[in-house]
């Protein structure tokens, strides 16, 4: 049954949640930090007291604050949108595009407010796209910190005859990229990436991996998506998180614990397009990436 194409414009109220050095530095090793990197083990993200280093957060994280962390992480749960959707099976649901923009550098601990609304619900016959949109201020400051853009591919949930949303432009050049940097993954990556809040079983329960039609659990889009910034952030703006302003793109195939990413980048001028593949196989497309 088709999910509630009403839901568009849907919003949800404010949430206020607060992180902490560690949920910085365990965000920064579930997307490999320290152990993927060849030149070192970034230690700028991956401590908090190494002598003469200053403790950063990888700017990817907004993507997970705020979105499942324990009680005594957040102050005031506020309710989703998404509930106005009405039920679907959690199995069908995938990862479908995410983006970020930075509004100013995130702090490795602090406290926000986030304030999230169905931007879109698009109908693509077999499945359903949704939309989410999500503004976050700093609590003290009511200052912009970031925005997230999220959508979402449900399988089994379209059919309503609704708009079958645009369609991407994106076309890599037709030139060899100006630099391919390779991250392998851990084989128990998923089951690090999980404990910064998504428990989704389709990343950790073989069961349920097949219910779903995956082989075996598979790595988190998330996941994949903090790896590939780790490799822009590193290439592009001499790992100083402060000199990213927003990055985009689109999940193309699923990738397992264990594969080895190569994450493919085009220069041009303050901005880059990027993919990320698995051997022969394409993960990330449509990749933008925005940089002082």
């Amino acid at each position: 049954m088709p999910i509630n194409p009403q839901a568009v414009g849907a919003t949800g109220s404010p949430s206020t949640f607060r992180w902490t050095s560690t949920t910085s530095l365990l965000y920064a090793l579930s997307v490999g930090a320290g152990v993927s990197d060849p030149t070192g083990f970034e230690l700028e993200f991956t401590t908090e007291n190494s002598s003469g280093v200053t403790q950063k957060a990888l700017p990817t994280m907004c993507v997970v604050l705020g979105s499942g962390f324990e009680a005594t992480d957040r102050e005031e749960r506020g309710t989703s949108p998404l509930a106005e959707l009405g039920p679907f099976d959690l199995a069908m649901l995938v990862h479908g595009e995410q983006r970020i923009e930075m509004h100013k550098p995130l702090p490795v601990a602090g406290a926000a407010v986030s304030r999230s609304r169905i931007a879109a619900i698009y109908d693509k016959g077999k499945a359903a796209v949704v939309v989410l949109e999500t503004d976050v201020t700093e609590q003290d400051t009511g200052d912009r910190l970031y925005s997230t853009s999220n959508s979402m591919f449900i399988r089994g949930e379209g059919g309503w005859g609704g708009d079958r949303g645009p369609s991407s432009s994106f076309t890599a050049p037709e030139r060899d990229p100006d630099h391919v940097v390779s991250y392998p993954t851990r084989p128990d990556q998923a089951l690090l990436y999980r404990l910064n809040g998504d428990r989704n079983p389709l990343h950790s329960d073989p069961s349920f991996a097949t219910l779903a039609g995956f082989p075996t659990p598979i790595l988190h889009g998330l996941c994949t998506y903090g790896f590939t910034g780790r490799a822009l952030l590193h290439t592009l703006c001499g790992s100083d998180p402060d000199r990213v302003r927003s990055m985009a793109a689109r999940f193309a195939s699923p990738v397992f614990p264990g594969d080895t990413l190569d994450v493919k980048m085009w220069r041009d001028g303050d901005r880059a397009l990027f993919q990320t593949w698995v051997g022969d196989r394409l993960v990330v497309d449509a990749g933008v990436f925005e940089h002082a």
